[in-house]
């Protein structure tokens, strides 16, 4: 039965976009105001503020207000929930081509034999 978890569908959805994957990338060196995290960015700041709103409402990262500078960090936790998720799914398909390589080689082995005694005979 697979592992479905519904609560990971916003940080698959945030990570989705290029520019919020590159918001996050950043962060997860460490926290940065938003004028640092918008200024490689070719858009206008409400566009950009819109990243971080959907990364913020879908857990991905905090902020805080300090004076007129406010700050964004990671919130590690939701990573860590998706990739946890993906570890699993990695398991699963990798049991599934280890089985897979065996059973290919076992038919390969079966095939050799044969043809070995044909050969003989």
């Amino acid at each position: 039965m697979v592992n479905y978890q519904a609560s990971l569908d916003p940080v698959f959805h945030a990570l989705a976009d290029p520019t919020r994957r590159s918001i996050v990338g950043r962060l997860v060196r460490g926290p940065a105001s938003v004028k640092d995290l918008a200024a490689p960015f070719d858009m206008g700041l409400p566009s950009f503020l819109k990243h971080l709103r959907v990364l913020e409402a879908d857990g991905l990262i905090l902020s805080e207000k300090t004076g007129r500078v406010r700050t964004c960090r990671m919130n590690g936790e939701r990573l860590t929930a998706a990739e946890s998720w993906l570890a699993e799914q990695r398991a699963i398909w990798e049991g599934r081509t280890d089985r897979l390589a065996a059973y290919v080689e076992s038919q390969m082995v079966g095939n050799h034999d044969v043809g070995s005694d044909e050969d003989a005979g």
